[in-house]
């Protein structure tokens, strides 16, 4: 079999679909999805074999101006996915107008020299016209080897864009497994499920200010599988609204992370769960390292 790779990276700013486009590609939920900007924090690799080609998409945090250490963590890991990759998708909005952290991203895929797709997502939000008006502004701000609208929450024009990114792909082996969907290790995307949990139920600053440890990840015999998971909040106040009256929200954030869990692995699972208080660990480096969010 004549195989070929496409290392592709999905850039873009906070909250324009790039995990929604990602999970839509590899046809599982890999990558957590809220309507919270920077909900990705670290680089995520969805892997979709289809025949002799594989494709590594590589979904990135949303270029932002960092405010705390996570911030430029996650800031770099943006910049770095640009580089070394066979295509680099171009995420946005159907909005008419360029705005800075689209220019910035154009930069950097300029200067990187890898080709470029605008891929215009949400299109499923707007009328046709506008979406002419959208392609014509981009077209003057940038080359791009093709512009395609799509939405990733229905679908629509994510075939059409595969075929595209098959151009690109470069023969050699398969990266991983054919059966694959992700480089992350299971605990890792137990963790970041819990931790869509925390965006989905809490308002606010609060689920930006937390973090997730899986402490404990055990299979027993009869395949049932055991986790504990411990989230960090940065303030007192914090861990009781997590926690809630009675234990409520807590308890409500547990079950929702234990039925997707439970999609994910396949079988049943048993969580715990408790909280604890770092205090601004998003501005200390070793605890930024220390809750998995490494160079």
């Amino acid at each position: 079999m004549n195989t070929k790779t496409a290392m592709i990276t999905i850039a873009g700013r906070p909250n324009v679909g790039k995990s929604t486009l990602t999970n839509y590609l590899v046809g599982e939920k890999i990558a957590i999805v809220s309507n919270k900007p920077q909900t990705t924090r670290n680089r995520i690799c969805g892997i979709l074999t289809r025949g002799e080609t594989q494709f590594v998409f590589v979904d990135t945090p949303g270029f932002h101006r960092p405010r705390t250490k996570l911030g430029d963590y996650m800031v770099n890991v943006t910049r770095e996915s640009i580089a070394d990759v066979d295509l680099t998708l171009l995420v946005v909005e159907p909005i008419p107008a360029v705005g800075p952290q689209e220019e910035g991203l154009i930069q950097k895929i300029q200067a990187s020299g890898c080709p470029g797709i605008l891929v215009i997502n949400k299109i499923d939000t707007v009328e046709k016209d506008k979406l002419l008006e959208v392609i014509d502004v981009y077209a003057k701000a940038a080359s791009f080897d093709a512009v395609i609208p799509i939405s990733a929450k229905t679908g629509d024009g994510v075939e059409e864009l595969l075929s595209v990114c098959e151009k690109y792909a470069q023969p050699g082996p398969f990266l991983f497994p054919e059966d694959a969907t992700t480089d992350q290790p299971e605990r890792q995307v137990m963790a970041e499920i819990i931790r869509e949990k925390l965006l989905w139920c809490l308002d606010r600053e609060i689920p930006h200010g937390t973090a997730v440890e899986i402490t404990k990840f055990s299979e027993r015999d009869n395949g049932i599988i055991d986790i504990d998971a411990t989230i960090y909040c940065e303030k007192a106040s914090h861990k009781g609204i997590i926690i809630g009256k009675h234990g409520d929200m807590l308890k409500k954030i547990s079950t929702l992370a234990r039925a997707d869990c439970e999609k994910f692995m396949g079988t049943k699972v048993y969580l715990t769960t408790w909280v604890k208080v770092k205090e601004n660990w998003r501005d200390s480096d070793f605890l930024v390292r220390n809750f998995g969010y490494k160079d």
